[in-house]
C-alpha cells in the first residue's frame, strides 16, 4: 500500500510542499490525456487510497471527492487530441503534467512523478518513481483524480457519440470499440495516429 515515506525523505532535503503527479489515458484510442498533481498533508489520513487501477469504479468515485476535500492543493489538467497528434502521446502527457503542477493553488516545490521519464520543461525539482502509485500516497491520490476526471469526460462523450459506447470501455481499444470504428469510422475525438493499424 502507498504511504508517505517518499514524501518524508523529500522533506528531509528541505522541500516542504511535495506534490504527487500521475496521468490517465495514454493508451486509449480517443480523447485527451489527463494528469493530476496533488499535495497532501502527511498527518491527514485518507483511508483506501491506492493505485487507481486496483480500485473499483465506485471506490475511485468516492475517494475522488475525499481527496479533493482533504488535499492541501490539487489540480487536474488535460492535453487535447490535437496536442497528442501534434506532439505525440509522451510529449502531450508531459504537457498535461506540467499544467497540473503549474495549476496548483499552492505552488509545489518538489514533484514525485509516476513512471521513469521526467516531463520536459518542468519548472521545479522532481524525481520519477516507477510504480509510484503503489508507493507514494500523493501519487496514488493523483492517479485517482486523473482516472476519475478522464472517465467522467468519456461519459460525456458517450452521450454525444452513442454508437461507440465510450461509457463501457472509456476509449480503450477493446474488440467492441474497434468494431464500432470499422463500422462508423472515427469521430472527431479519435486519435488518428492510434488508428493506423485498424483496417
Amino acid at each position: 500500500m502507498p504511504d508517505f515515506e517518499l514524501e518524508a525523505i523529500t522533506k528531509t532535503k528541505g522541500f516542504n510542499l511535495v506534490c504527487g503527479v500521475d496521468e490517465a489515458g495514454r493508451g486509449p484510442l480517443c480523447g485527451p490525456v489527463c494528469a493530476a498533481a496533488v499535495i497532501l498533508d502527511p498527518d491527514t489520513e485518507i483511508e483506501g487510497v491506492n493505485d487507481s487501477k486496483k480500485l473499483s469504479e465506485k471506490k475511485r468515485e468516492a475517494l475522488f471527492e475525499v481527496i479533493k476535500e482533504k488535499a492541501v492543493a490539487y489540480c487536474v489538467a488535460f492535453a487535447s487530441v490535437e496536442e497528442i497528434e501534434e506532439h505525440n502521446i509522451l510529449q502531450a502527457t508531459f504537457l498535461a503534467m506540467n499544467r497540473a503542477i503549474e495549476g496548483l493553488s499552492k505552488k509545489a516545490d518538489y514533484a514525485l512523478i509516476d513512471g521513469n521519464r521526467v516531463p520536459k520543461n518542468i519548472t521545479i525539482p522532481c524525481e520519477t518513481v516507477i510504480k509510484g502509485d503503489a508507493k507514494s500516497m500523493s501519487i496514488a491520490a493523483a492517479s485517482i483524480l486523473a482516472k476519475v476526471s478522464r472517465d467522467r469526460l468519456l461519459l460525456e462523450y458517450a452521450e454525444k457519440y452513442p454508437e461507440y459506447n465510450f461509457a463501457k470501455h472509456k476509449g480503450y481499444g477493446t474488440k467492441e470499440h474497434i468494431e464500432a470504428i470499422k463500422k462508423y469510422g472515427p469521430c472527431e475525438i479519435h486519435r488518428a495516429s492510434f488508428l493506423t493499424k485498424i483496417k
